[in-house]
């Protein structure tokens, strides 16, 4: 370490390059559950053999039950955090069982495992986005400056939810929902640390890259055939860049959720 650490002060580049590459380490480690989660997705379909006696959706369910128990017994997460997560597991079924009783999207294969249309894996893929968000707070350090009153944000994360579903009979206020993030959250900045140095962003740019990133593996997930859209039903092709920002809505969801355990601490002012 401390080899690379001189190797990476002897030039600005060979700094930048050194701190981008624990960067991407460190978020690699806090997406763990969700990179597992596309392992298994993607491993499954590539291997999974015909006529196994365990369908590959019900094996899903016991590899994501596995990868959580190890993430607690390794204590990678609190129970604290976990009985957060759940929350997010559960408001994520209960949507699916809603947009799959709507056709927006189904799973195509059989299992045992499931509620009505919906195999129990699928929430587990909610679950690791709120498992990202509780680890990357820690492992980053992050601290921000300008974050709105927790009040506001849970009214904003309910009408997020409830919109959801009632766009299906009543008009669909998305537009408003992206306004008002963008005034309660638009003044915000969080700071964390890749390497050495305090590193700054906002609040909106980091949630738009994280629901970006959600949205490539999505389209890994779909590749891998764990659920398909309608466009998807003759041949796998790209996930609509409009799931871009429900993603996004879906992610400041689960920021408000995990708030609940880890409060937003602020970034202490440099003195004068």
């Amino acid at each position: 370490m401390a080899r690379a650490e001189a190797w990476a002060d002897r030039g600005r580049w060979r700094g930048y390059v050194y701190e981008f590459l624990w960067f991407g380490l460190k978020q690699g480690w806090a997406c763990l559950f969700g990179g597992a989660m596309l392992v298994l997705l993607v491993g499954t379909h590539l291997l999974w053999p015909d006529g196994a006696p365990v369908s590959r959706y019900d094996f899903l369910v016991v590899g994501a039950l596995a990868i959580q128990g190890l993430m607690l017994a390794f204590r990678l997460e609190s129970w604290e955090e976990a009985r957060v997560i759940f929350l997010f597991h559960v408001a994520g079924t209960i949507m699916e069982l809603f947009k799959t009783h709507h056709g927006s999207w189904i799973y195509p294969e059989e299992s045992l495992l499931r509620i009505g249309a919906v195999p129990l894996f699928s929430g587990f893929m909610y679950a690791a986005v709120g498992s990202y968000i509780a680890r990357v707070q820690r492992i980053f350090h992050i601290r921000v400056r300008g974050y709105p009153p927790l009040w506001t944000t849970w009214l904003l994360a309910a009408a997020i939810y409830v919109n959801f579903f009632a766009h299906h009979w009543l008009p669909d206020v998305r537009i408003a929902l992206f306004v008002a993030t963008v005034l309660l959250f638009g003044r915000g900045w969080f700071w964390f640390t890749a390497d050495r140095r305090r590193r700054s962003m906002p609040l909106l740019l980091g949630y738009f890259l994280v629901a970006l990133f959600i949205w490539f593996a999505e389209n890994l997930g779909t590749f891998a055939r764990a659920w398909v859209y309608p466009g998807q039903a003759d041949g796998w092709e790209m996930v609509s860049l409009n799931k871009l920002g429900a993603w996004f809505l879906l992610m400041i969801i689960s920021v408000v959720l995990v708030s609940l355990v880890h409060r937003p601490e602020e970034e202490p002012r440099a003195s004068a």
